[in-house]
């Protein structure tokens, strides 16, 4: 519980920090915008300015990433043991309202993620809130860099191409973090006991 809470502190103070730089440079960028009428020198002081915010925001959602990852290791090992303990002692299990499982049924029921299950958990998260406000910033990006270089103004596309690219940045990120959920399932799979199975099985195993 210990080191869950650490990760839970340092998932939360990366976020903070992401979200208060994003404050500040669109503080920032409305002063210069003040000043500079929305003319060239916003448009270079802004892709100057968001590729930094944006940069930081993406290994803000890497690191986040990782720490969920570790997170659902430490439920497993909870999980694990608690099975243990319903295993010397299989009156116990009703007491649980957490899951005695190594299995997407038994996370479901540790981390409570109930009615929409975990599909839906994770669209609420803190990493995905982080990936829908980099890729936002993407667009904007692509966007300012539309009207700069091509001369596109709201007429001429520059937000539909700025809407792509925020697509393409969520589709980015989801990328990113199925291929750490895959990783970290596949390690998962290989250090689980034989024994460990559903409770499903354990029911029919006990029956038996």
């Amino acid at each position: 519980m210990a080191t869950r809470s650490l990760s839970w502190t340092e998932s939360f103070s990366r976020a903070t920090m992401f979200l208060t730089l994003l404050s500040g440079a669109i503080v920032a960028l409305a002063l210069v915008a003040q000043a500079t009428s929305f003319r060239g020198p916003f448009q270079t002081f802004a892709l100057l300015l968001l590729p930094l915010v944006i940069i930081v925001g993406w290994t803000t959602f890497a690191r986040l990433t990782e720490v969920n990852n570790e997170d659902a290791y430490w439920v497993n090992g909870m999980n694990r043991l608690r099975k243990a303990y319903v295993e010397l002692e299989p009156e116990l299990e009703p007491f649980f309202v957490t899951g005695t499982t190594d299995d997407a049924e038994g996370m479901r029921r540790t981390y409570a993620a109930h009615g929409g299950g975990i599909g839906l958990h994770i669209l609420i998260t803190v990493p995905a809130t982080v990936a829908f406000v980099d890729s936002a910033l993407f667009g904007v990006l692509i966007a300012i860099i539309a009207n700069w270089w091509m001369g596109m103004d709201v007429a001429q596309g520059g937000p539909i191409l700025g809407g792509i690219a925020f697509l393409v940045g969520i589709g980015i990120h989801m990328g990113f973090g199925y291929r750490g959920a895959m990783q970290y399932e596949r390690r998962r799979a290989i250090s689980t006991p034989a024994h460990f199975t559903s409770r499903e099985e354990q029911a029919v195993h006990r029956q038996g």
